[in-house]
């Protein structure tokens, strides 16, 4: 008998059912990884969206900051506004508009803006779904970083991402993967990420994570139509704005999301208004993938068990493959002679 497809995906199944049954009876019970959290030093960013005018002012700088260049979105050499992250654009601003648009940060009849960027994952997908390290988290800052050269272009990253990030380069023969890193390369001389630094209102705001967690709790304490003080760029600044404080809902998001992020944001309509994925289990999916492998490859005896299975459906298939030859040609020879 030869070996088909159909036989070889049967012999290919009963290999991967002994493997599984020999993790499950040879192989220790895996323990489940818990959500991994920030670093004690990690830093991060705080959108606001009530304070946000709009004015792009942040993508401008990011663009600067990283040489990015600028995107043709309507054709003919038009330059535009880049529509969405992408292959040359690490951060956007995008709009909620309903209606008459006459209210801003209100649902009816209202319009409110939000920051598109990497959220910098307290446990990310990202990281833990890159084969060759090429996503890492810095184990002091936090910050989800992307190595080019140790990139394979495999893209299992911006499968991974559950907030859709990570973009990949489909416009030049070399690749690579495109990705907010919070401006690594200005925080290793001191300075600030670009879109804090240049936003005019302070909806962007750099700090520690502990700063700006306590931000986060001043600004949500505040009585909506107060005057108060907002400081811009960063936390810290010394020259804060004095303006009334908005009518914030009761989810930060990125709080609690698949185990939180370092990047979160307040804003005066709900986040599902936005396009944001909503209703995110605090349990970050890297945590559950990552206990799933070692449940299956503990101590390697899955794949092993599952190649030697392959291999044996191929050799027996080879067997009888030359088998069914040989009486063929024994056929053959009678029937000439």
């Amino acid at each position: 008998m030869t070996i088909d497809r159909r036989n070889f995906l049967r012999a290919g199944l009963a290999g991967t059912a002994a493997a599984a049954a020999c993790a499950t009876l040879g192989a220790p019970p895996a323990e489940a990884r818990e959500n991994k959290t920030v670093p004690e030093q990690a830093v991060g960013l705080l959108y606001d969206s009530t304070l946000c005018i709009g004015c792009k002012a942040c993508q401008s700088a990011c663009k600067t900051a990283n040489n990015l260049p600028l995107e043709d979105n309507i054709g003919g050499g038009l330059w535009d506004t880049p529509l969405d992250l992408s292959g040359k654009s690490y951060t956007v601003i995008k709009l909620y508009a309903d209606g008459k648009m006459e209210h801003k940060d209100q649902v009816k009849d209202g319009f409110a803006f939000i920051k598109r960027q990497c959220l910098h994952c307290a446990d990310p997908s990202c990281v833990s779904a890159c084969p060759v390290q090429a996503m890492r988290k810095d184990p002091k800052l936090g910050i989800v970083t992307y190595n080019a050269d140790a990139c394979i272009g495999c893209r299992y990253c911006v499968a991974a991402c559950p907030y859709g990030v990570p973009q990949f380069q489909y416009d030049t023969p070399t690749p690579r993967i495109a990705k907010c890193q919070l401006c690594h390369h200005l925080l290793a001389k001191g300075g600030i990420p670009a879109c804090a630094g240049h936003c005019p209102t302070g909806a962007t705001l750099f700090g520690t994570y502990e700063q700006l967690s306590a931000e986060i709790e001043r600004r949500k304490a505040m009585t909506p139509g107060e005057i108060n003080q907002f400081p811009r760029r960063t936390v810290d600044a010394g020259d804060p704005q004095e303006r009334p404080a908005g009518q914030y809902t009761e989810q930060v998001y990125g709080a609690k999301e698949l185990g939180g992020t370092q990047v979160r944001y307040l804003a005066g309509v709900p986040f599902d208004k936005f396009g944001l994925p909503t209703g995110l289990p605090e349990r970050s999916y890297a945590s559950r993938s990552e206990t799933l492998q070692h449940s299956l490859y503990g101590h390697l005896a899955a794949p092993a068990v599952v190649l030697a299975g392959l291999v044996t459906a191929a050799w027996n298939g080879s067997k009888s493959h030359a088998g069914d030859e040989h009486d063929e040609d024994q056929h053959d020879g009678g029937r000439h002679d």
